[in-house]
């Protein structure tokens, strides 16, 4: 058999497909360590706000114990701003992380149709292939019936000479 014309373009498809899966796989890897970045900063910021909670409550406790001031409640009243806006930098953090999150699904989703896209030029020439060895049998099935034909001819003419 001859060999295929086209082999080379077919190797090439072959490598492009190849590398459109990797850059699919990376590119889910990427999704799943954002979405996994997004989750570790929703459960940071609940942690704080439970820890929050706890500690004014704790310190509230403390107060009401000692009787102190209007500079402690002063004082408590800072410390509950600063985790608060500790917490609203998280929250900010997290909404960063959403919009890292939906870049990283719409990358995955192009590098999904770019794989599609190099599966379906690698599968026609993979067809266009298949085609032309059907042909090269038929056509050389062709040959050999005709060259059958050609020696059942001599052999039949050759009994009827003689």
């Amino acid at each position: 058999m001859p060999p295929y014309r086209l082999q080379t373009v077919l190797e090439m498809r072959e490598r492009a497909e190849e590398e459109a899966k990797q850059a699919f796989s990376e590119a889910t890897q990427a999704l799943v360590k954002a979405r996994g970045e997004l989750k570790r900063l929703e459960d940071d910021l609940e942690t704080r706000k439970r820890e929050r909670k706890a500690k004014v409550q704790a310190y509230l406790q403390e107060v009401m114990a000692k009787g102190v001031g209007a500079s402690g409640l002063a004082t408590m009243n800072r410390f509950e701003d600063r985790l608060k806006d500790e917490e609203a930098q998280v929250a900010l953090d997290i909404d960063r992380q959403k919009e890292a999150v939906k870049d990283a699904e719409d990358f995955l989703e192009q590098r999904r149709h770019e794989m599609a896209e190099a599966a379906k030029e690698k599968k026609a020439i993979e067809k266009h292939k298949e085609n032309w060895t059907a042909q090269i049998r038929k056509e050389r099935q062709g040959r050999e019936d005709l060259t059958q034909e050609e020696i059942g001819n001599t052999l039949y003419l050759m009994r009827n000479r003689k």
